[in-house]
C-alpha cells in the first residue's frame, strides 16, 4: 500500500479538485483508491469535501462503499479556520489521526490524503500539516494556483518541505487570473522549472510515473 498527501500553498486552490481527478486516474489504472481528510473546517451541516472526495471513492473501491465521512475523517469542525483555532475544545489528537490512517490503508492500494490549507497550518499549538506529512512518510503533491503572488507562495512552500526532507512533486491549478499566468508568472516557472506542469493538461503523467 502507497499513500500521498495532497497539499497546497493555502487555501481554495485546488486540493480537492485535483484529488477527485487522482482518484479517476488511479482508478483507470486498476488501482483500489482510497480517501482520507484527516480534518476539515467549515462544516455547517455536512463536510463537503469530504462528501465529494468519499462519493468518487465509492464508484471506484467497493471496499468503501459503506464509509461515511465519518470514517474517512478524524476530526471535523464548525468554525472556518485553522485546525488549532477551529478546535475550541482543543480535541485533536494526533495518534487518532494516524491511528485511522493506518486503518483506511488496510482497504486500498492507495491512500490520497487530502490536507487542510497550506503546509504551515497549525493542527495543534505545536503540530502542523507538514509535520502530518513527515510523520505519515508520503510523498507530497503540492498544488500552487495560478494567480497574482503565486511565485512567492510556491517557493516558500518548497522550501519547507525541502528542509524537512520531504519528497514532493508539484503543478498548477489554473483556474484564476489564466490570462495574466501567461505574462506574469509563467516566464519564472519556463525558465526555472522547465518540467512544471498543470493539474489540466499534466495529472495523467504524474499518476503513470508514480511507481505502482
Amino acid at each position: 500500500m502507497q499513500s500521498l498527501f495532497i497539499t497546497a500553498t493555502g487555501t481554495n486552490v485546488g486540493k480537492t479538485h485535483t484529488t477527485l481527478q487522482l482518484i479517476q486516474g488511479f482508478a483507470k489504472r486498476g488501482f483500489k483508491v482510497g480517501v482520507y481528510k484527516p480534518i476539515e473546517t467549515g462544516v455547517a451541516s455536512f463536510a463537503q469535501d469530504a462528501t465529494a472526495l468519499l462519493d468518487a471513492c465509492k464508484k471506484v473501491n467497493p471496499q468503501f462503499k459503506d464509509f461515511s465521512t465519518k470514517d474517512i475523517t478524524a476530526y471535523t469542525f464548525s468554525l472556518p479556520a485553522a485546525p488549532f483555532c477551529a478546535d475550541v475544545e482543543q480535541s485533536i489528537n494526533i495518534q487518532h489521526i494516524i491511528d485511522t490512517y493506518n486503518s483506511l490503508c488496510k482497504a486500498c492500494d492507495i491512500l490520497l490524503v487530502e490536507g487542510a490549507g497550506g503546509l504551515m497550518v497549525p493542527l495543534t499549538q505545536d503540530f502542523l500539516m507538514i509535520d502530518l506529512a513527515q510523520k505519515l512518510q508520503t510523498k507530497v503533491l503540492l498544488v500552487t494556483p495560478s494567480r497574482l503572488g503565486c511565485i512567492n507562495d510556491t517557493l516558500l512552500s518548497m522550501e519547507a518541505l525541502r528542509t524537512r526532507d520531504i519528497p514532493f512533486d508539484w503543478c498548477v491549478n489554473l483556474f484564476e487570473e489564466k490570462e495574466q499566468f501567461k505574462e506574469v508568472t509563467r516566464p519564472f516557472y519556463d525558465t526555472r522549472f522547465p518540467h512544471w506542469w498543470s493539474v489540466d493538461e499534466g495529472l495523467q503523467r504524474f499518476i503513470s510515473s508514480y511507481g505502482l
